[in-house]
This record gives C-alpha cells, structure tokens and sequence, in this order.
C-alpha cells in the first residue's frame, strides 16, 4: 500500500483552507502548497452573520472553481468543516472524485452534507459507519505522525524508548511523567485545574504541560513561584512542534481535550488518557472520549467537574500502577499502524477509478 510520504511523490498536491486559518503555518511548514479560500460557519448565526457566512460562502465557491479550473485535480480530499464545502462543490461540478475522511466518531454537519457528493468516506473506527449509507465507507484508522511508530530509537523496546525520550526532554528517569494538552491556543479550565494541583502532583511526578498560547504567560509566573525543586519537575511550553511526538512517548498519563487526534496518537503509544471534552464542540468530542473510556483507555471527566474532580483522578491514577498498565494496554490495542497507508490507498483507488 502507498503510504503518504509515497503518495505525496506519486501526485502533485494542493492544500485550500481559509483565510487566517491556523492551519497555514502548520501546511506550509510541511512544506506543500496552501491557497486560501473565503468560507465562514453557518450554523447558529444571527441572520446578520448567516448573511455575511452565506456571501463567503459564495465568494469561496467562485475562488474554488477558478482554482480547480487551474490546478485541474484527478480528486479532491477533505477532512470536514466549512471550507471544506465550497471546495467538494466545486470539484463535483468540475467532474473530480471526492474522498471525505472523517476523524471524529461522528459527522459534523459538513461532512454529513457532503458525503452525497463523495465515491468514499474513510473513517477511523468501525462505530463511525453507521452515519453514511452501506458501502460508501471505509475503516482506515487516524493516520498519525511516522515518529510515533518509528520513532529515532530505532530497535529499542517500549521500556527504552520512553526512557530515550525523557532523556531528550531533560526529564528525570525514576519519576512519571504527567502530560498536559489542551490543543494549539490550549485549554482554560484544564490549564487552570492542573495548576491548582500543583502541590499535590509534583510530589508524585514530572509535568509537561503545553499550555497554549493563551494561557502560557500566566502559567510561568505560577511556575517561578515554585520551589526551585519543583521548578525542575515542571516543564511549560505554549507549543510543541518536532517535540510533541517526543513528549507523548515519554509520557505515562495525559490530561487532554478529546479532539479527534486522540483517537490516533494517544493509542499509538499506549497512553492512558483523562478527557475533558470541550463543552461547545457538539457531541464530537464527547463521543470520542467515550470511545476510549468504553476500550478502557481513557477516563472521562466534565470540563465543569475538573476542578472538583480532577486531583482524585490524577492522584490515583498515578498511584496505582497496575490500572495505570491495564489502561496502557487497552489504548495500544486501538493503534492503527497502517492507517496513513490505507487512507491513501482509498484516494489512490478512487482517482484510478475517476480515470
């Protein structure tokens, strides 16, 4: 199977997204092609702002249609979310294949729009099919950054690879490591919750805690009132590029929001997980978080009930190891390896057939 790396050499790639969209840095760092495109969300809008998100709309399928007239794909492949719509109609209207891949347990309205146009939606787990009609799907996994299957320890056990990964942090061998994620612009509530419990955990452990760009300022005074002890127990970034594969592999517990990558990335090291969905995200992040606690990888917690709850589960997570393992072992049964290759595979299957 064509893996993604093969499948970036096969094909000439073009990225769309939005305008001031966060994932421009991130697509150009990649160093791959990335031409913006209007598009504002529609849903829950007063009419003023359904106007303004409709005329964007508009805008972004005139742009989309002028591109595809250009770059003239042999199929198009989209993730969901509003942009994503000006796009798929205008590649449908063009004559070009679609293929969806929906990360998340269930469609966002978008997706569930768009998969009348699509030859096939690629989804990550077998639960997700159950929203599109028989036969359109296909299960491929979350496809995940190659370094946390392969990672630079070439040959080493999981033991060491851990420890090789602590080591390139600059973080202790004989202590555990609590890993805290809120996504790119980070996570108030969590990063408020963890930081209240800072004397109960640092005794017990080593924090990574990624903080966000939001909240990175606020978090490093609480950090210089520390302890110079603990201090060196507790690491904060607002955000880890080539580190984060790196940070997951060392770590033993994350705290994180249930945003679709947990689906993949947590599994493909084995890491236990405490979610705390994002409350204003639908039902998507619930779901996902609940896919894991039922694998029993994952415990799931309210973003309202974490500074209530949130050291009782830490602490005795981090204290019984033995449960700590069993969640281990659960989370690295749901890794998917081969996903990268089989997404590309069905885009691959669905231009040769387009053809």
């Amino acid at each position: 199977m064509p893996k993604l790396k093969q499948l970036r050499a096969d094909l000439e790639i073009l990225w769309l997204g939005s305008k001031g969209g966060m994932e421009q840095a991130l697509v150009e760092r990649a160093g791959l092609t990335f031409e913006a495109i209007a598009a504002l969300g529609l849903r829950g809008k007063n009419p003023l702002a359904l106007g303004q998100g409709l005329w964007a709309l508009s805008q972004g399928y005139r742009q989309s249609r002028r591109i595809i007239e250009r770059f003239r794909p042999d199929a198009l492949f989209v993730t969901g979310g509003y942009v994503c719509v000006p796009v798929t109609l205008a590649a449908r209207r063009a004559g070009a294949p679609v293929v969806i891949y929906l990360p998340d347990i269930e469609p966002g309205l978008a997706i569930k729009f768009l998969a009348r146009f699509a030859q096939r939606v690629a989804v990550t787990a077998p639960e997700a099919q159950q929203f599109f009609k028989p036969g359109l799907t296909v299960v491929t996994g979350y496809p995940v950054r190659e370094d946390l299957f392969s990672p630079s320890f070439q040959g080493e056990g999981r033991g060491e690879v851990k420890t090789a990964a602590r080591r390139q942090l600059g973080l202790r061998d004989d202590l555990p490591v609590l890993m805290v994620f809120g996504g790119s612009r980070g996570a108030r509530s969590i990063n408020q919750a963890v930081v209240e419990c800072l004397a109960d955990f640092l005794p017990l452990c080593q924090i990574v805690h990624v903080t966000g760009t939001l909240d990175e300022a606020w978090v490093l005074v609480r950090r210089a009132e520390l302890s110079p002890e603990w201090q060196t127990r507790y690491r904060v970034s607002a955000y880890l590029h080539e580190e984060m594969a790196t940070a997951l592999l060392a770590a033993d517990l994350v705290i994180s929001r249930a945003g679709a990558s947990v689906l993949g990335e947590f599994p493909a090291v084995g890491l236990p997980a405490i979610l705390a969905p994002y409350p204003y995200a639908g039902a998507h992040q619930r779901l996902n978080a609940d896919y894991l606690a039922r694998q029993g990888a994952a415990v799931v917690v309210k973003d309202e009930d974490l500074s209530r709850k949130l050291k009782g589960i830490v602490m005795e997570l981090l204290t019984d190891k033995e449960k700590l393992a069993a969640m281990s072992r659960a989370s690295a049964s749901l890794a998917q390896p081969e996903a990268a290759a089989r997404l590309a595979q069905a885009i691959v299957e669905v231009r040769d057939r387009g053809n």
